[in-house]
C-alpha cells in the first residue's frame, strides 16, 4: 500500500506542475494580447483573469503581483522579438548589407499585421514616470541585443565607424515603429529604408588622415 502512495505522489506534482504550466502560458498570452491593444494601465488584473480563464489567486501565486506580470510579458515578448527580428534579416544569407538591407521589408510586413499594437517596449516607457527605472531597464537590454546584431553587421559591411551606424540605423526603426503606430500605415517602413540606403555608402568613407607634418606638430 505504502508502494502505491509513493508512486502517486510523483503523478500528482507532475500534474500540479503542467497545470500551472499552462496557467502560466495562457496568462502572459492574455496580458501581451491586452497590454499590447490596450495599454498596461488602463488593463486591470480582472479584465485579465477573464482574459487568461483563470483564478485570481493563481495569477498572484504565479507572478506575485502585476508589476512582475508586466516584466514576465517584456522579456517574454522582447525574446520572441528578437528572434524573429535576427531571423528575418539573416534568412537569405548574402553579404553583411543585404542583411542590413532586409530590415525595413521585415518591420513593413510587421507593421502590415492586424495585430500590430507598436514596440511593447516603447509602448511601456511612455505609459509611466519617466524617472522609473523598472521598465527602462528590460528595454535597454532589449535595445541592446538589438543594437548588438545590427553593429556586427555594420562592421563586417566595412563600416568606419559601425557602433554609429547601427545607432543611426535603430533611430530610424524607433521612427518606423512609431509613425507605423500612429498612422497605421506599413508603408512608412519603405520611407525609414531609403533613408537608410542613403547611409549604407557615406558610412563607408575612411576616417582622414593626419599628414606626418601634422603628427609631428602634435608630438611637439
Amino acid at each position: 500500500m505504502a508502494k502505491s502512495v509513493a508512486k502517486k505522489k510523483p503523478v500528482a506534482a507532475a500534474h500540479a506542475a503542467g497545470d500551472e504550466e499552462s496557467a502560466r502560458g495562457r496568462l502572459l498570452n492574455a496580458a501581451t494580447r491586452l497590454f499590447c491593444r490596450y495599454g498596461i494601465n488602463a488593463t486591470g488584473i480582472d479584465a485579465i483573469i477573464n482574459e487568461a480563464g483563470t483564478a485570481k489567486t493563481t495569477l498572484y501565486k504565479l507572478f506575485g503581483s502585476k508589476t512582475n506580470l508586466v516584466h514576465a510579458v517584456l522579456e517574454s515578448e522582447g525574446k520572441q522579438w528578437r528572434e524573429w527580428f535576427i531571423a528575418s534579416i539573416e534568412t537569405g544569407g548574402g553579404d553583411a548589407q543585404a542583411k542590413l538591407a532586409r530590415i525595413f521589408p521585415a518591420l513593413k510586413q510587421w507593421f502590415a499585421e492586424e495585430r500590430f499594437y507598436g514596440c511593447p517596449f516603447i509602448n511601456a516607457v511612455g505609459e509611466h514616470d519617466k524617472d522609473a527605472k523598472q521598465f527602462r531597464a528590460i528595454a535597454l537590454k532589449h535595445k541592446k541585443v538589438v543594437l548588438s546584431h545590427i553593429e556586427r553587421l555594420a562592421g563586417e559591411m566595412g563600416a568606419s565607424e559601425p557602433e554609429m551606424l547601427a545607432h543611426q540605423l535603430a533611430l530610424l526603426i524607433d521612427g518606423a515603429i512609431v509613425a507605423a503606430m500612429v498612422t497605421r500605415d506599413p508603408t512608412v517602413a519603405d520611407i525609414a529604408g531609403l533613408a537608410a540606403g542613403n547611409l549604407f555608402g557615406p558610412s563607408k568613407a575612411s576616417k582622414p588622415k593626419r599628414s606626418s607634418g601634422a603628427t609631428q606638430l602634435v608630438a611637439v
